[in-house]
């Protein structure tokens, strides 16, 4: 049995939670730029669980920008698709099935234009979403008369533009616009390319106004691991338990996060499916929870991976079952980059609930992270998230945070590479060989070039055109490194992070 509106009422899954009667009548409100599992993941999960309690009362049309618009399993399914949301959540396993019906339909840009500008004509549309990955918010030279026009940008402007049209400029028609594209103020620069787009096609005036007074364009930051379909094993093992066929089944983990920058009470009043799950926050500055996102999360990820890998950890799942490892990278959050990070705007009880939520989301037993994927472009997430929160520790206690500097001899050893025949930089440890990739590689294998331990950290912390500032000169730093790292080549990751952790001896 294949997973559609027909054959929804047969389906008698345990636990499995369904769009009651009605569901399916509700008006659409919504048009979405794209259909990639973030999207299916995290906003059309709230809106469809806004849905199910009443709230939001609105469903989503999806407009693919790839593709000639042929039946897909979008049409088959009637945009239905299972989530598994699984995962950790206050140290406990958590495993959930929702049967989501939160997208109507689903229209191809190059094949149902004229389709999709008619939804500008529909008084209940209220919301524009986009994830069209970050090349998508760019500015380029664009037709809005075109059918379709070929950017993102152009596209969303066209769709104003008829709207303004269609509606005479009524000022109660303007739209509220949220990307989800993964770059910082996605809104304010989306609205930025529209607004110059708009210039370029020499649109009038009064449509001008319309647009900068009477839409609104809102920053905003998603932060949940939506990996997908599942491997094809354990899909095929869900749909036996569901006991229906779904080609368009998604997982995600238990953490969800979509903070929406704004402080207009119309847009809290369009966006009021954020009553249905704490996971969305409408607030005047998300700054926030980007930094918490990027220090704590992004930030000790960026500390550990390369010790994880030299101590022969595939997967994050795999070293967290590790003590030593578990331990580590626990103290290093809670002792270290939480009081680092934290500031007037981030309490220290705000950081540390978001660590241990960090530390859930690493114990995730159900999805598989790569370390070595962690690893690509090491050196520029050391610089960008790690550097100034190594800055602010020393600024704050004055003294060496023992585990930042662990980590970051885990990242010198791990990025002494050298160039091989295929034109790819390599590292090797304890025979095994491994793919360093890195913009910066070559800078690290010629620093690492007939030098010794020490020399190589003096290179390496003093490159003040790399990092922006010299490393060197915190107190004590450079001989905490230097230990560490004669350590780690002489007795391995496992027993440097034991070292801090049980008899106190510094490694």
């Amino acid at each position: 049995m294949n997973l559609s509106r027909k054959t929804i009422a047969s389906i008698k899954t345990p636990g499995l939670e369904q769009p009651a009667a009605g569901y399916f009548e509700l008006p659409e409100k919504v048009l979405q730029f794209g259909t990639g599992v973030l999207l299916r993941g995290l906003p059309d999960y709230f809106i469809d669980k806004a849905n199910k309690q009443g709230i939001f009362n609105g469903r989503i049309v999806v407009v693919k920008s790839t593709g000639n618009g042929a039946t897909d399993a979008f049409a088959d399914q009637d945009g239905l698709y299972t989530q598994c949301v699984q995962g950790i959540d206050n140290g406990k396993k958590v495993e959930e099935k929702i049967l989501n019906a939160s997208i109507s339909r689903v229209l191809a840009a190059k094949s149902d234009w004229d389709e999709i500008l008619k939804c500008a004509a529909n008084p209940d549309m209220q919301l524009i979403i986009s994830n069209t990955t970050e090349v998508g918010i760019t500015l380029v030279k664009d037709n809005v008369h075109a059918s379709p026009p070929e950017s993102f940008p152009g596209k969303l402007l066209a769709f104003l533009y008829q709207r303004f049209k269609v509606f005479q400029g009524d000022k109660t028609k303007g739209m509220v616009i949220v990307p989800t594209e993964l770059i910082t103020d996605n809104g304010k620069k989306l609205e930025a390319i529209v607004l110059e787009l708009a210039h370029q096609n020499g649109l009038e005036t009064a449509f001008l106004d319309w647009l900068e007074t009477y839409n609104y364009f809102c920053n905003s930051l998603v932060d949940r691991i939506v990996p997908g379909k599942m491997p094809a094993v354990q899909h095929q093992q869900m749909e036996a338990d569901n006991g229906y066929r779904d080609e368009l089944m998604i997982m995600s983990e238990v953490y969800r996060l979509w903070a929406i920058e704004s402080d207009n009470e119309q847009v809290r009043q369009v966006l009021s499916f954020s009553k249905a799950d704490p996971g969305v926050v409408i607030a005047p500055d998300i700054n926030i929870f980007r930094e918490l996102k990027l220090r704590l999360l992004n930030g000790s990820h960026t500390f550990s991976c390369g010790l994880a890998h030299l101590a022969g950890f595939p997967t994050v799942k795999a070293a967290m079952d590790d003590a030593t490892f578990n331990a580590f990278i626990g103290t290093l959050l809670q002792q270290e980059m939480v009081p680092a990070v934290a500031s007037e705007t981030i309490s220290v009880p705000t950081a540390k609930d978001f660590a241990y939520k960090v530390l859930d989301r690493y114990r995730n037993p159900y999805i598989e992270h790569l370390w070595l994927s962690i690893t690509v472009q090491y050196s520029s997430k050391m610089k960008m998230r790690n550097v100034p929160l190594l800055l602010r520790h020393y600024e704050k206690a004055g003294n060496i945070p023992e585990y930042m500097a662990l980590g970051f001899a885990g990242h010198l050893l791990f990025m002494k590479c050298t160039l091989a025949d295929d034109g790819k930089y390599y590292g090797e440890y304890n025979g095994k060989k491994y793919l360093v990739n890195d913009d910066h590689a070559a800078l690290y294998a010629a620093k690492w070039a007939n030098t010794d331990v020490p020399a190589l950290v003096q290179k390496v912390l003093t490159d003040t055109a790399f990092w922006d500032t010299n490393l060197a000169q915190l107190p004590g730093f450079t001989e905490a490194v230097t230990n560490k790292l004669d350590y780690l080549i002489k007795k391995g990751a496992m027993a440097a992070m034991k070292s801090l952790q049980t008899d106190g001896v510094t490694a």
